[in-house]
């Protein structure tokens, strides 16, 4: 062997010691949905483009925000880091009205600031105070396609069944902002009117700890503002620090981010692929499951749903595994902030989907955190603190032998 190969091999194998392997496609959260045609694909990259742009006071960015790019919370499209949890706050009132105190820069506090400027606190009268985890992102488009008659269906708000879970919808007041994000959905993207139906005046809610966001459009225009400080054709102001003044904004013309980049972003929401599967035809994941089951995590935790009809066909009437039923459920003491929105009383949350929690530590920087703030530190830790209407399948769960327990572990560990 010449000199030179000889080297060559020595060189190889010194970055094979150091070099981390390439991920596996299972081990990762991101990438299109399968099916997209030549075009879609075009705006799901750019749309994957601007999801991780990195904004800075040229561009728009505040005068006050949380962070400088979609990227900075959803790391990989994964879970975020606590240390880039968002923080809200409002005020129950003597009535059982929840203020969500706009007057004082409320919902959201804004925790970082432009030059010359000054950051959010929460103010004083506040009685409410959640910290909420940036969630995973991938596979939403499947869940923003599931019909609205799909979720009523399922809810029980009276627990008619008597089985202890009274699941409901999240209703969302139909302001001339919450109609045009309901009828550009339905426009650009419902082959047929199943969703955005009005009951009682208000639209179903679907996305964020307590599905305040009625669609995906919803989402991403209010993380440009509340998270980003940037404005857009739907929502033209800055936000402000009331304790700077009302009209003190900075100094780039709206809207900051253009139409089209919106619809780029909303579209590679739409068409991120669902998190993937590991080892789920193993013994042990599969008996994990049906213990699952039969502690009735699963009663809100579903394992399947189907979307309605998408004139995007990878969306189009496809079965897909979220283990969710996207409705509000009491989740008891240990888990009440004081803080709501909508409907939502402060105790109750929707269900989280549990596709993609065995990648949440990948993505957190190799240690979970776990509920809608991050509070727990493992899976184990995350069920102790299910009260309310899963106080009994908590209690299931601690009734398992140690062996039982760590099978129904795995099975999660591998969504």
């Amino acid at each position: 062997m010449s000199r030179a190969w000889t080297l060559a091999a020595t060189v190889l194998a010194a970055c094979s010691a150091v070099l981390p392997d390439a991920p596996t496609p299972d081990g990762i959260l991101e990438g299109p949905v399968p099916g997209l045609s030549g075009q879609q694909l075009a705006a799901f990259l750019s749309g994957d483009g601007e999801f991780s742009r990195r904004f800075g006071p040229a561009d728009g960015l505040g005068p006050i925000f949380v962070a400088t790019a979609c990227e900075s919370c959803h790391v990989g499209d994964g879970k975020g880091h606590p240390l880039f949890n968002l923080r809200r706050f409002g005020r129950m009132g003597t009535d059982g009205v929840f203020d969500p105190m706009r007057y004082e820069g409320g919902p959201q506090i804004q925790n970082r600031a432009i030059l010359n400027y000054i950051s959010e606190i929460v103010p004083a009268g506040a009685t409410g105070s959640a910290q909420f985890t940036a969630p995973a992102v991938t596979g939403l488009g499947f869940l923003e396609a599931v019909e609205d008659a799909t979720l009523l269906a399922l809810a029980d708000p009276d627990d008619g069944d008597g089985d202890g879970i009274s699941g409901r919808v999240q209703l969302i007041g139909a302001s001339e902002f919450i109609a045009e994000l309901a009828r550009l959905e339905l426009i650009f993207d419902d082959a047929e009117p199943g969703r955005h139906t009005q009951i009682g005046g208000r639209f179903i809610g679907r996305f964020g700890k307590k599905a305040s966001a009625i669609n995906l459009l919803h989402q991403t225009v209010t993380a440009y503002r509340e998270d980003m400080g940037l404005t857009s054709d739907l929502i033209m102001e800055d936000p402000v620090n009331p304790q700077v003044g009302n009209f003190a904004g900075d100094d780039v013309p709206d809207p900051e981010v253009p139409s089209n980049t919106v619809s780029n972003v909303v579209f590679y929401l739409k068409t991120l692929r669902a998190p993937p599967r590991r080892n789920a035809e193993s013994s042990e994941v599969m008996t994990g499951e049906v213990l699952f089951a039969a502690s009735k995590c699963s009663r809100c935790h579903m394992a399947s749903m189907t979307t309605g009809p998408s004139r995007i066909s990878a969306l189009d009437r496809k079965v897909f595994h979220p283990y969710t039923d996207l409705l509000l459920h009491d989740m008891g003491p240990e888990l009440d902030d004081g803080y709501t929105e909508g409907i939502a009383l402060p105790s109750e949350w929707r269900t989280a989907p549990l596709w993609g929690i065995g990648l949440a530590e990948s993505a957190q920087g190799g240690r979970g955190f776990f509920l809608h703030d991050g509070r727990a530190g493992s899976l184990r830790a995350a069920i102790e603190f299910h009260g309310g209407e899963a106080a009994a399948s908590r209690e299931a769960f601690r009734r398992l032998g140690a062996t039982d327990q760590e099978l129904l572990l795995a099975f999660l560990r591998s969504l």
